[in-house]
């Protein structure tokens, strides 16, 4: 149905994440399309004035906002299944794709040029694509050592390989926050207040 899209798209706060291990707070695709899309943001700001990047930071920005938006219709398929092997990576790539293709018929046909820039891989917009990968792997990192600070040793193995996978990606951007900006990530706000 043409105009259901924005509906559709409300829908995202009730896909939750992490799904094959107990969680000390539930986090859905609608608060962590928000932490990618902020970090996202620290990242293309970060390479651009610290290493000379041009980032194009407003497209990094979106694209990250709505870079889970197939979950919407897929659910979120966790880490260790949608990448155990080549074959089934391909065909979870398909139904991502026919997932994009289905979300878009929800918008009136001017509008839909739009995002479908956003949901699609352009060439173009490599630098964006792979902060925004960055930022959702970061937002992961985060994630697992809010649930280890809470005492849950579930995410400890998912911590230490979102951290190594970060780090071989090797984005100055990257580096610079987990270095940086990642550490009083780990604080209580009266903390960080008083790091200053």
């Amino acid at each position: 149905m043409k105009n259901a899209f924005y509906g559709a798209l409300m829908r995202m706060k009730y896909i939750t994440r992490w799904a094959l291990m107990p969680n000390t707070r539930p986090e859905n695709i609608c608060e962590h399309s928000y932490d990618v899309a902020a970090l996202a943001h620290a990242l293309a700001l970060i390479e651009n004035t610290r290493f000379g990047g041009t980032v194009k930071v407003e497209k990094c920005v979106m694209r990250a906002l709505y870079h889970d938006l197939p979950e919407i219709l897929t659910g979120d398929m966790p880490t260790p299944v949608k990448y155990v092997d080549e074959r089934l990576r391909d065909a979870y790539r398909q139904v991502e794709e026919h997932a994009v293709s289905s979300i878009l018929s929800l918008l009136p046909d001017d509008l839909r040029p739009e995002y479908a820039a956003l949901l699609n891989d352009d060439p173009e917009s490599e630098q964006e694509m792979r902060l925004v990968k960055a930022a959702d792997k970061l937002s992961a990192l985060i994630k697992c050592e809010e649930e280890l600070k809470q005492g849950n040793r579930e995410f400890e193995s998912a911590r230490n390989s979102t951290e190594k996978a970060l780090r071989e990606m090797n984005i100055p951007a990257v580096n610079c926050f987990l270095e940086e900006f990642l550490p009083p990530c780990r604080l209580t706000l009266d903390e960080q207040q008083r790091s200053e």
